[in-house]
């Protein structure tokens, strides 16, 4: 607390400099006659005085510790305010909001670290929900190649929420969408049928777990998933073909929405 003893007569820039307080809050505070200054010169200027700085010294603490001004004006001038009762509820309220930034700490860790690592599950666990072919490194690899992207900024904030229950769900409608596909084209579906474009749009809602995909976007990873051999493995290890048609029929229900498959592009 300041030494008030030796004060008299400051002007508002004074007490502003003394308590880190803006010269607009004490004017707004002396216009609803929360702390007025005691003392005036003779060309009308007001000032504090010792007992003016003591007050405003209280009022500093109690903004400070949270109470609104109303509350501040009854605990200093009202002498039936239970002040302990007051100051016990606004310690009850400090707790609540420490624990929610406490929380929004932990957030932010996990968030910190789905940036950096992608899948935020121990190595038996991704063992667990992704199968033995899954290489606990591919997470890393994405990150090395892609961690620069807007799509691994949307990837990493969705995994920062999700635990292994989560993963395994959406493995689970990945599994269900590859063998629906699989079944698809065994029963001869052609691209650009009804059919063939439920399919293609239901890929679109189980990838978007992962990020949001545009049709554009869609036909680049139908161009990814027939050319690179692991991905073409995958999906021929479903079925023969599987990733040559899966590509067809995302390249025809691009065209019905004026996409030029052979334009395509990452956006």
């Amino acid at each position: 607390m300041p030494d008030a003893s030796d004060v008299e007569g400051l002007t508002v820039g004074q007490v502003s400099a003394r308590l880190g307080v803006t010269v607009r809050a004490l004017h707004h505070w002396d216009e609803i006659g929360l702390a007025r200054p005691s003392l005036r010169t003779a060309a009308g200027y007001r000032l504090y005085t010792a007992g003016d700085l003591e007050r405003l010294h209280r009022i500093v603490v109690y903004r400070e510790i949270g109470l609104g001004l109303d509350r501040i004006q009854a605990v200093l001038d009202d002498s039936t305010a239970d002040v302990p009762g007051a100051l016990r509820a606004q310690r009850t309220q400090v707790a609540e909001r420490i624990e929610r930034l406490q929380q929004l700490s932990a957030g932010l860790d996990r968030m910190i670290e789905a940036h950096e690592r992608g899948l935020l599950l121990t190595v038996e666990q991704q063992a667990a929900i992704f199968g033995p072919q899954w290489n606990p490194d591919w997470p890393a690899q994405a990150r090395r190649r892609y961690g620069d992207t807007a799509q691994w900024q949307q990837y990493a904030e969705r995994s920062a929420s999700r635990g292994p229950e989560e993963w395994q769900a959406v493995t689970d409608a990945m599994a269900d969408l590859d063998r629906a596909l699989g079944d698809a084209m065994d029963a001869g579906v052609m691209p650009g049928s009804p059919e063939a474009n439920q399919l293609v749009e239901r890929h679109r809602e189980v990838f978007a777990s992962y990020f949001p995909l545009t049709r554009q976007m869609q036909v680049c990873l139908g161009r990814t998933f027939e050319t690179d051999p692991g991905f073409a493995a995958h999906y021929d290890g479903i079925r023969t073909g599987l990733a040559a048609w899966f590509r067809r029929i995302v390249d025809a229900s691009a065209r019905t929405h004026g996409i030029d498959p052979e334009t395509a592009t990452w956006q």
